[in-house]
């Protein structure tokens, strides 16, 4: 095979490679892993089954490592498409985020994928982090906008813990639309602007304030113990 293809100019980053190529390898790979699981293949049956030489996987993926990465990192693109997801009506984002995770975690292949060891499980958690969680967080915008994200987020792992990853009796038997109905509720709250400190204040403040009201002192006390809490 030709150097040059090999070899073409490094960019910042794991390098792009060519897209039909790079799709290729990632669904041959993706077939293997199914068939033989992720120990049993090896680069050379990868490279064999996708037509290219093993050099290129190398060179693209890194290692076996890295080709699963994307093989699994493909596979949850195509189903919690991020894009998708943030770019509807955001009073539906709690279920359009529910509906993702439940459709991902649905699939049969992808459940195959995510038994195949500590690597599944690291993907999964890098996904999460850096995709899902980040963008999220850029998504909602504000200074509380990490903690709303890592809130939802939170509650999202719970849902993949508890009925797919070690399975509860009563979650694991919710249907898809049974899962939605349960979680949007606590979805939303956590997703909701966290202005409920500052109002408080504000009410409190328009109200007026003598020592007579103590009902009025606790309240304020309470508030702006609530919005000294939040500016740590």
């Amino acid at each position: 095979m030709n150097n040059a293809v090999l070899a073409p100019a490094r960019t910042r980053g794991r390098p792009r490679g060519n897209p039909p190529t790079r799709e290729s390898i990632v669904s041959a790979a993706r077939s293997l892993f199914l068939e033989h699981g992720y120990r049993s293949t090896t680069l050379r049956a990868v490279a064999g089954a996708a037509g290219v030489d093993p050099a290129l996987i190398a060179y693209h993926f890194g290692s076996k490592k890295g080709l699963f990465a994307d093989v699994m990192q493909f596979q949850c693109a195509n189903a919690l498409a991020v894009d998708d997801v943030l770019g509807g009506d955001p009073a539906t984002l709690p279920d359009r985020l529910i509906d993702a995770v439940t459709d991902l975690w649905e699939d049969a292949d992808f459940q195959q994928l995510t038994t195949q060891g500590d690597e599944a499980a690291e993907v999964i958690r890098e996904y999460l982090e850096r995709e899902l969680l980040a963008r999220l967080v850029e998504f909602l915008g504000g200074r509380d906008a990490t903690a709303r994200a890592t809130a939802a987020v939170t509650i999202l792992g719970g849902l993949i813990y508890t009925r797919y990853l070690n399975p509860l009796p009563t979650p694991a038997a919710l249907t898809p639309s049974e899962v939605r109905h349960s979680l949007t509720p606590a979805l939303r709250a956590a997703l909701a602007p966290r202005r409920r400190a500052a109002v408080a204040i504000k009410a409190v403040r328009q109200g007026g304030f003598t020592g007579r009201n103590s009902h009025v002192t606790a309240e304020r006390q309470q508030a702006d113990k609530e919005a000294g809490e939040e500016n740590h």
